[in-house]
């Protein structure tokens, strides 16, 4: 929730198995904790398998979640990777980015939202009954009010530009729906009582919930006014709150890993670039964080993570109990999250962001397990959300005493806390940023 003031998988695109895909059959896969299921080999990579399961559907696996016997057999199934014809342009989508290997993968400068996926489609228009839906290429949205489409344009802008910056960033974050949706889900309330009686928080100006996967927000916080009988869009409303919140929602399969200062920090970062009309300017991040930090400063918050270690493997209930003291403690959470995300980004080690970004693939490396596991057939579902499986075929590990953390090593890198806070200090230091780390 954003205030109102606001691996182990290197995923490479070049060892196609297709031919053999062809003539292979089901045989049984055993992960590294012993979990057998039934698949039929698809395709490989340098570092992951691609699977089809008994519901038939693909899943992408990284090797290393295989058993080793079971990695063995992929690899010996490689044959030499297949010449580039010279001079040939590969085409480059911005979901084949996400999962280039590590070493190929580059910070984007301008990231524009294309203008296919803002086209509006009318799915229902009940004014009386306040309830009106429109669709853009990936999002779903539920108005309480009719909306032009040229209004309800501009407000997809936002959402489809945020979910394509996210998926451009070498973070190597696969922007899906949840499962069981189409479209990701955005419930648009005509007042702030309505937002409120909806379950929105009072001082919130928009929040993704991930219980039932849907985007709540008020028409004010999406710059909607009314002139007359029918809604505008505001053009110099600042959208920062939703760009923050929509992180989260596009974002959503990685939140059970990742601790809640990866959460809040990334769509911090995402909110502090440079951002107009459907345009992001991230190759400006560095603006981006030093205009952050000066209105930090205007509003009292001091340039201190304090307690590196402590923030760090800070679990929800702790930064719950501190964040629902006060905006002012909340606030302080989420500047030293994005600080923090900020020098993992661009000031640590080769300052590409190497550490990070083998961090966020082994939380990827997660979420495809996961992922796996519910698809497969042994794994009941119940109308409620509950599920169930068989004691020999556990699910992998959601428990957020654990799992958030499991993967902070790739940020360690054999570092202590106290090592890292002077290297967060120096590196600040050196793009004129005093900051205080213990």
């Amino acid at each position: 929730m954003k205030p109102a003031n606001h691996r182990l998988f290197i995923a490479a695109a070049f060892v196609a198995f297709s031919a053999l895909a062809q003539d292979a059959a089901v045989r049984p896969w055993k992960d590294a904790q012993g979990r057998v299921i039934q698949a039929t080999f698809i395709s490989a990579t340098a570092d992951s398998v691609t699977l089809k399961l008994a519901d038939g559907k693909e899943h992408q696996i990284p090797l290393t979640r295989l058993s080793v016997e079971d990695q063995a057999f992929v690899k010996s199934l490689a044959p030499a990777a297949p010449a580039t014809a010279q001079g040939a342009t590969p085409v480059v989508s911005a979901s084949s980015l996400n999962r280039l290997p590590i070493d190929k993968r580059t910070w984007p400068e301008n990231v524009v939202v294309p203008t296919k996926s803002i086209e509006i489609q009318i799915i229902e228009e009940n004014p009386a009954a306040r309830k009106c839906v429109y669709r853009s290429e990936g999002f779903e949205f539920t108005s309480q009010a009719k909306l032009a489409g040229s209004v309800m344009k501009e407000v997809a802008r936002t959402f489809e530009a945020t979910k394509t910056l996210v998926s451009s960033l070498p973070w190597g974050v696969v922007c899906q729906p949840p499962e069981g949706f189409e479209r990701y889900k955005a419930a648009l309330y005509e007042t702030r009582n309505d937002y409120i009686a909806a379950g929105g928080p009072e001082n919130s100006g928009g929040v993704y919930m991930s219980g039932d996967k849907i985007f709540r927000v008020p028409f004010d916080s999406i710059g909607l006014k009314l002139l007359g009988k029918t809604y505008a869009k505001d053009a110099d409303y600042d959208g920062g709150t939703l760009i923050h919140e929509i992180t989260h929602q596009v974002m959503d399969a990685y939140l059970t890993f990742l601790p809640v200062w990866v959460i809040e920090g990334t769509a911090e970062y995402t909110e502090m670039l440079p951002y107009n009309a459907g345009k992001f300017r991230a190759d400006a991040h560095k603006t981006g964080i030093r205009d952050h930090i000066k209105e930090m400063e205007k509003r009292g918050y001091p340039i201190d993570i304090g307690s590196l270690e402590t923030h760090m493997t800070m679990n929800r209930a702790t930064w719950s109990g501190i964040a629902d003291t006060t905006n002012k403690k909340m606030g302080e959470l989420y500047f030293r999250s994005v600080l923090l995300v900020y020098f993992f980004c661009h000031l640590d080690g080769d300052k590409k962001g190497t550490r990070f970004i083998k961090f966020m693939d082994a939380v990827y490396g997660e979420t495809e397990a996961l992922r796996t596991f519910f698809k497969d057939p042994r794994v009941k579902h119940f109308p409620d959300g509950r599920f169930s499986y068989p004691t020999n075929f556990p699910p992998p590990d959601m428990k957020g005493e654990t799992a958030p953390f499991k993967h902070l090593t790739f940020l360690l890198n054999d570092r202590s806390y106290s090592q890292i806070a002077q290297e967060i200090i120096a590196a600040y230091k050196d793009i004129g940023v005093k900051i205080s780390v213990n």
